[in-house]
Protein backbone atom coordinates (compact mmCIF):
# COMPACT_ATOMS: atom_id res chain seq x y z
CA UNK A 1 0.00 0.00 0.00
CA UNK A 2 1.43 3.36 -0.84
CA UNK A 3 1.41 5.80 1.55
CA UNK A 4 1.78 9.76 1.13
CA UNK A 5 4.88 11.08 2.57
CA UNK A 6 4.91 14.35 4.41
CA UNK A 7 6.36 16.34 1.31
CA UNK A 8 3.94 15.17 -0.59
CA UNK A 9 0.92 15.17 2.48
CA UNK A 10 1.91 19.36 2.02
CA UNK A 11 2.41 19.31 -1.59
CA UNK A 12 -1.42 17.74 -1.52
CA UNK A 13 -2.51 20.43 0.62
CA UNK A 14 -1.09 23.16 -0.96
CA UNK A 15 -2.60 21.94 -4.39
CA UNK A 16 -5.99 22.02 -3.07
CA UNK A 17 -6.02 25.49 -2.19
CA UNK A 18 -4.79 26.42 -5.51
CA UNK A 19 -8.22 24.39 -6.74
CA UNK A 20 -10.48 25.95 -4.18
CA UNK A 21 -8.97 29.91 -4.88
CA UNK A 22 -10.86 32.14 -7.40
CA UNK A 23 -8.01 31.74 -10.23
CA UNK A 24 -5.78 34.90 -11.84
CA UNK A 25 -6.26 35.66 -15.00
CA UNK A 26 -4.10 33.13 -17.41
CA UNK A 27 -0.58 34.02 -18.92
CA UNK A 28 -1.01 35.88 -22.02
CA UNK A 29 1.42 36.21 -25.14
CA UNK A 30 2.72 39.03 -23.28
CA UNK A 31 3.32 38.54 -20.11
CA UNK A 32 5.31 35.04 -21.71
CA UNK A 33 7.58 36.94 -23.30
CA UNK A 34 8.43 39.16 -20.22
CA UNK A 35 10.15 35.91 -18.61
CA UNK A 36 12.83 36.12 -21.11
CA UNK A 37 15.60 38.32 -21.72
CA UNK A 38 17.05 39.75 -24.97
CA UNK A 39 18.84 35.91 -25.43
CA UNK A 40 16.08 34.24 -25.02
CA UNK A 41 16.90 33.21 -21.62
CA UNK A 42 14.56 33.12 -18.73
CA UNK A 43 14.56 36.13 -16.83
CA UNK A 44 12.74 34.83 -14.06
CA UNK A 45 13.46 31.46 -11.84
CA UNK A 46 11.78 28.03 -13.00
CA UNK A 47 9.98 27.88 -9.77
CA UNK A 48 8.61 31.53 -10.17
CA UNK A 49 6.78 30.58 -13.82
CA UNK A 50 5.62 27.34 -12.42
CA UNK A 51 3.54 28.13 -9.13
CA UNK A 52 2.00 31.19 -12.14
CA UNK A 53 1.23 28.07 -14.13
CA UNK A 54 -0.05 26.09 -11.65
CA UNK A 55 -2.18 28.81 -9.85
CA UNK A 56 -3.33 30.61 -13.34
CA UNK A 57 -3.17 28.23 -16.68
CA UNK A 58 -1.63 29.38 -19.81
CA UNK A 59 -3.27 31.36 -22.30
CA UNK A 60 -3.98 29.30 -25.91
CA UNK A 61 -1.33 31.45 -27.45
CA UNK A 62 1.47 30.79 -24.97
CA UNK A 63 0.64 26.63 -24.79
CA UNK A 64 3.09 25.76 -27.51
CA UNK A 65 5.88 27.14 -26.61
CA UNK A 66 5.39 26.67 -22.54
CA UNK A 67 4.84 23.01 -23.26
CA UNK A 68 7.95 22.43 -24.65
CA UNK A 69 9.60 23.72 -21.17
CA UNK A 70 7.08 21.93 -19.29
CA UNK A 71 7.80 18.61 -20.53
CA UNK A 72 11.18 18.91 -20.97
CA UNK A 73 11.47 19.06 -24.65
CA UNK A 74 13.48 22.50 -23.59
CA UNK A 75 15.38 23.11 -20.95
CA UNK A 76 14.89 25.91 -18.75
CA UNK A 77 18.46 27.02 -19.33
CA UNK A 78 18.07 27.11 -22.76
CA UNK A 79 18.94 30.43 -24.96
CA UNK A 80 16.82 31.04 -28.27
CA UNK A 81 19.30 29.73 -30.26
CA UNK A 82 20.13 26.37 -28.50
CA UNK A 83 16.08 25.52 -28.77
CA UNK A 84 16.25 26.42 -32.52
CA UNK A 85 19.53 23.93 -32.23
CA UNK A 86 16.93 21.51 -30.05
CA UNK A 87 14.19 21.89 -32.91
CA UNK A 88 16.56 20.69 -35.48
CA UNK A 89 18.11 18.02 -33.64
CA UNK A 90 14.49 16.33 -33.01
CA UNK A 91 13.91 16.75 -36.28
CA UNK A 92 16.65 14.86 -37.31
CA UNK A 93 15.77 12.02 -34.81
CA UNK A 94 12.62 11.93 -35.40
CA UNK A 95 13.20 11.59 -39.45
CA UNK A 96 15.63 8.55 -38.81
CA UNK A 97 13.14 6.68 -36.33
CA UNK A 98 10.48 7.28 -39.09
CA UNK A 99 13.07 5.26 -41.40
CA UNK A 100 14.09 2.92 -39.30
CA UNK A 101 10.25 1.90 -39.01
CA UNK A 102 9.30 1.81 -42.60
CA UNK A 103 12.57 -0.92 -42.86
CA UNK A 104 10.97 -2.84 -40.02
CA UNK A 105 7.23 -2.90 -40.62
CA UNK A 106 7.02 -5.83 -43.18
CA UNK A 107 8.63 -7.77 -40.48
CA UNK A 108 6.35 -6.31 -37.65
CA UNK A 109 3.30 -7.06 -40.00
CA UNK A 110 4.62 -10.75 -40.90
CA UNK A 111 6.25 -12.33 -37.21
CA UNK A 112 4.52 -10.15 -34.95
CA UNK A 113 1.00 -10.31 -33.63
CA UNK A 114 0.63 -7.94 -31.56
CA UNK A 115 1.82 -5.26 -33.98
CA UNK A 116 -1.23 -5.75 -35.82
CA UNK A 117 -3.58 -5.93 -33.27
CA UNK A 118 -2.22 -2.72 -31.58
CA UNK A 119 -2.17 -1.28 -35.14
CA UNK A 120 -6.03 -2.42 -35.22
CA UNK A 121 -6.98 -0.80 -31.81
CA UNK A 122 -5.29 2.46 -32.80
CA UNK A 123 -7.27 2.84 -35.95
CA UNK A 124 -10.79 1.83 -34.04
CA UNK A 125 -9.71 4.43 -31.46
CA UNK A 126 -8.79 7.40 -33.74
CA UNK A 127 -11.99 6.79 -36.18
CA UNK A 128 -13.77 7.25 -32.65
CA UNK A 129 -12.57 11.48 -32.66
CA UNK A 130 -15.03 13.68 -33.68
CA UNK A 131 -12.11 15.69 -36.30
CA UNK A 132 -14.25 18.66 -36.78
CA UNK A 133 -15.04 21.99 -35.60
CA UNK A 134 -18.52 23.27 -35.25
CA UNK A 135 -18.49 24.67 -39.24
CA UNK A 136 -17.37 21.29 -39.99
CA UNK A 137 -13.57 22.47 -40.53
CA UNK A 138 -10.96 19.64 -40.63
CA UNK A 139 -8.95 19.89 -37.51
CA UNK A 140 -7.30 16.12 -37.07
CA UNK A 141 -5.05 14.73 -39.17
CA UNK A 142 -5.76 11.07 -38.37
CA UNK A 143 -2.99 9.38 -41.33
CA UNK A 144 -1.03 11.37 -39.28
CA UNK A 145 -2.33 10.49 -36.08
CA UNK A 146 -2.16 6.49 -36.72
CA UNK A 147 1.78 7.13 -37.70
CA UNK A 148 2.52 8.63 -34.56
CA UNK A 149 0.81 6.17 -32.27
CA UNK A 150 2.23 3.11 -33.97
CA UNK A 151 5.99 4.59 -34.26
CA UNK A 152 5.31 5.61 -30.47
CA UNK A 153 4.20 1.90 -30.10
CA UNK A 154 7.30 0.17 -31.69
CA UNK A 155 9.73 2.50 -30.21
CA UNK A 156 8.49 3.33 -26.40
CA UNK A 157 8.52 -0.70 -25.15
CA UNK A 158 7.76 0.32 -21.64
CA UNK A 159 4.79 2.67 -22.66
CA UNK A 160 3.34 0.83 -25.19
CA UNK A 161 0.09 1.48 -26.81
CA UNK A 162 -2.59 2.03 -24.09
CA UNK A 163 -6.44 3.21 -24.76
CA UNK A 164 -6.82 6.59 -24.34
CA UNK A 165 -3.11 7.53 -26.02
CA UNK A 166 -4.71 8.88 -29.11
CA UNK A 167 -6.56 11.44 -27.66
CA UNK A 168 -3.53 12.64 -25.52
CA UNK A 169 -1.76 13.24 -28.96
CA UNK A 170 -4.89 14.35 -30.79
CA UNK A 171 -4.14 16.99 -28.19
CA UNK A 172 -0.62 18.10 -29.13
CA UNK A 173 -1.39 17.82 -32.66
CA UNK A 174 -3.56 20.64 -32.09
CA UNK A 175 -1.36 22.75 -29.81
CA UNK A 176 1.80 22.15 -32.31
CA UNK A 177 2.41 22.37 -36.22
CA UNK A 178 4.94 19.51 -36.83
CA UNK A 179 5.02 16.44 -36.55
CA UNK A 180 8.25 15.65 -34.67
CA UNK A 181 7.14 18.00 -32.82
CA UNK A 182 4.26 16.28 -31.62
CA UNK A 183 5.77 12.70 -31.25
CA UNK A 184 8.61 14.24 -29.14
CA UNK A 185 6.54 16.25 -27.22
CA UNK A 186 4.29 12.82 -26.28
CA UNK A 187 7.39 10.95 -25.42
CA UNK A 188 8.56 13.78 -22.81
CA UNK A 189 5.48 13.80 -21.38
CA UNK A 190 5.00 10.77 -20.92
CA UNK A 191 8.36 10.48 -18.95
CA UNK A 192 7.07 13.00 -16.97
CA UNK A 193 4.50 11.77 -15.51
CA UNK A 194 6.30 8.86 -14.64
CA UNK A 195 4.11 6.43 -16.89
CA UNK A 196 1.16 7.30 -14.49
CA UNK A 197 -1.88 6.41 -17.20
CA UNK A 198 -0.07 2.98 -18.28
CA UNK A 199 -1.60 0.05 -17.33
CA UNK A 200 1.22 -2.23 -15.94
CA UNK A 201 3.06 0.33 -14.45
CA UNK A 202 1.85 3.60 -12.74
CA UNK A 203 -2.33 3.17 -12.82
CA UNK A 204 -2.53 0.61 -9.69
CA UNK A 205 -0.01 3.25 -7.60
CA UNK A 206 -2.21 6.03 -8.52
CA UNK A 207 -5.50 4.14 -7.20
CA UNK A 208 -3.09 3.47 -4.05
CA UNK A 209 -2.28 7.16 -3.73
CA UNK A 210 -5.88 7.86 -4.19
CA UNK A 211 -6.69 5.62 -1.54
CA UNK A 212 -4.93 7.39 0.87
CA UNK A 213 -5.32 11.03 -0.15
CA UNK A 214 -9.39 10.10 -0.05
CA UNK A 215 -8.54 8.80 3.90
CA UNK A 216 -6.60 11.55 4.58
CA UNK A 217 -8.29 14.58 2.99
CA UNK A 218 -12.26 12.81 4.04
CA UNK A 219 -11.86 10.05 5.62
CA UNK A 220 -16.01 9.15 4.93
CA UNK A 221 -15.55 9.20 1.17
CA UNK A 222 -12.74 6.24 1.84
CA UNK A 223 -16.12 3.48 1.13
CA UNK A 224 -15.63 4.84 -2.91
CA UNK A 225 -15.22 1.48 -4.91
CA UNK A 226 -12.03 1.05 -6.72
CA UNK A 227 -13.44 1.31 -10.57
CA UNK A 228 -14.84 4.34 -9.20
CA UNK A 229 -11.41 5.95 -8.54
CA UNK A 230 -10.26 4.97 -11.75
CA UNK A 231 -12.59 6.84 -13.84
CA UNK A 232 -12.34 9.61 -11.33
CA UNK A 233 -8.24 9.29 -12.53
CA UNK A 234 -9.01 8.80 -15.78
CA UNK A 235 -11.10 11.91 -16.41
CA UNK A 236 -9.53 14.47 -14.75
CA UNK A 237 -6.27 13.34 -15.88
CA UNK A 238 -6.91 15.76 -19.37
CA UNK A 239 -7.95 18.71 -17.21
CA UNK A 240 -5.18 18.78 -15.11
CA UNK A 241 -1.55 18.76 -17.68
CA UNK A 242 -0.27 22.24 -17.25
CA UNK A 243 -0.33 21.67 -12.84
CA UNK A 244 1.20 18.06 -13.84
CA UNK A 245 4.03 19.00 -15.16
CA UNK A 246 4.74 22.21 -12.68
CA UNK A 247 7.12 22.12 -9.95
CA UNK A 248 5.00 20.18 -7.90
CA UNK A 249 5.21 16.14 -8.40
CA UNK A 250 3.52 15.00 -11.05
CA UNK A 251 1.52 11.70 -9.65
CA UNK A 252 0.08 13.40 -6.36
CA UNK A 253 -1.16 15.67 -8.48
CA UNK A 254 -2.74 13.36 -10.86
CA UNK A 255 -4.59 11.38 -7.64
CA UNK A 256 -5.23 14.94 -6.28
CA UNK A 257 -7.76 15.86 -9.45
CA UNK A 258 -10.70 13.47 -8.78
CA UNK A 259 -10.21 14.28 -5.57
CA UNK A 260 -11.64 17.84 -6.29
Amino acid sequence: MTTLSPENSLSARLSASFILVKRKPPIDKTEWDGFFDENGQLAKSRDFICVNILERGLHPFVRTEAWKFLTGYYSWQSSRDERLTVDSTKRKNYEALCQMYEKIQPLLENLHRNFTETRNNIIHDIQKLYDKDPLGNVLIDKKRLEKILLLSYVCNTQAEYQQGFHEMVMLFQLMVEHEHEIFWLFQFFLQKIEHSCVINIGVGKNLDMLNNLINFLDPVLCWWPTACCGWCVSRSFRRAWPAMTSSWPATPWLTLMPMS
